[in-house]
Order: structure tokens, then sequence, then C-alpha cells
């Protein structure tokens, strides 16, 4: 998939005559909290000795060109934008050398967070898990042509608001693979979504989101009340 244009099984589509659909289907989704520092600074929380980690279920799922519809009555709801690793196997007890053997590629990911109830609630489930909270795309790119140091970007109505590059994990991909599959089975097309930069900030009804990060293309939906 490119900026003009979506080839598929040899035929060449214009992005604006199909449905792009999420890239996987994950029977969860890991995700992982502070694991930059500036995020950490600005939520007023302390950086982690171990990842942080909590679940989005697969109704938290929504797709490249989706509209995202936001909890009513709830009036902080933040963007995230987050590498998304996606599973190729299942695994468990995988070492960090290892972690490459089963990753089938990278997506670009938003965490869109409740940010009402999560701090209010310790286990994050009406703050993270509500339907569509985790849109998901437009592709699944192969590990080579991610690079180890990719920039990321989320631009909200062509505004910038989070823009950094994933040197700045505190916790690198093997990391969060090997600490994840200590705890539990990872899955064909589960996903691990790796944390956000500084930068987190309210969404609105209307809002147009678009979320990029090197070597993946980029991740655009829509926000409604």
């Amino acid at each position: 998939m490119s900026s003009g244009e979506i080839t598929f099984g040899g035929e060449t589509y214009d992005p604006e005559s199909v449905d792009v659909l999420p890239p996987c289907e994950p029977t969860k989704i890991v995700c992982v909290g502070l694991n930059y520092a500036n995020h950490a600074a600005e939520e007023g929380m302390d950086v982690p000795d171990r990842p942080l980690l909590f679940l989005k279920p697969p109704n938290a799922v929504s797709g490249h060109g989706d509209t995202v519809t936001l909890p009513a009555g709830k009036e902080t709801v933040e963007h995230e934008v987050e590498l998304g690793v996606v599973i190729g196997e299942q695994c468990r007890n995988v070492d960090a050398a290892d972690a490459d053997d089963v990753i089938a590629g990278y997506t670009v990911a938003n965490d869109i967070s409740n940010r009402d109830d999560q701090r209010v609630e310790q286990n994050w489930v009406r703050g993270k898990a509500f339907d569509n909270s985790c849109p998901l795309g437009p592709v699944l790119a192969d590990p080579q042509d991610v690079p180890t140091n990719a920039d990321v970007e989320l631009r909200v109505n062509g505004e910038v608001r989070q823009s950094s590059n994933t040197e700045e994990f505190i916790f690198s991909v093997p990391e969060l693979v090997e600490e994840i599959t200590r705890y539990m089975t990872l899955e064909e097309g589960d996903v691990i979504i790796t944390g956000t930069p500084a930068g987190v900030d309210a969404l609105e009804d209307g809002d147009h989101v678009a979320v990029e990060i090197e070597g993946i293309g980029i991740l655009e939906h829509d926000v409604a009340r």
C-alpha cells in the first residue's frame, strides 16, 4: 500500500474505493504503558523498572478509515501513537535474542484512552477496552522495512500532537516479547503495542487523526461523539 494505491492479489485499487481492514485478527492486544520517559514525565509518574502491561480485547480493534465512536459522557479521551508488533506464531517463553523469529511484522496503532475512568480504576477496563479503541493499520509491514529507530508521529486535523522515535523506548521490542511470553502464550495475530511518547491530548467530535510510523505508513481514522 502506498499513499496513492493499494496492490493486492495482483490487482491495484484506489484507496478511496475499498475498505482497508485491520491487518490482523488478534485474540488479545498486549499494551505497554510508560515506555517513553517523556510520557511518564508528562503523566507525573516514575519510569517503571519492568514493563507496565495491560490488555485490550478483540472488540477494541478498528481499521484504517473507520470512525471511532468515543464513550458517551466522558470529558477526556486521548490519542496515543504506538508501534504495533504483530505475532506470527503461537509462542511462549521466548528469549529476547529469538524475538525476531516470532514477529510477523509491524503495524501502526492508536491506543485511544478514556482518562475519566482510567484515572479512577485499577484494571483500566473502562479506560482502555471500549469498542474500537485500538485502530490498527494500514498494513502489516515486513520487519526488514521498518527501521530499528523509526520516527513516530500523530496529527489531529493536520496539527502535530506527538513526534518521537522508537530509539526512545525504555524497553526494546525483544525485551517486551521476552517479558510478556514469560506470563502468557501469544497466538498468531496477537499484537503488542509498545507505548506512546509525550504529547497525548484530548480527541473531540469530528476530529481526523493521522498516525504515521516510518517504514509502515499512515493510519487514518475519524472520531465521533
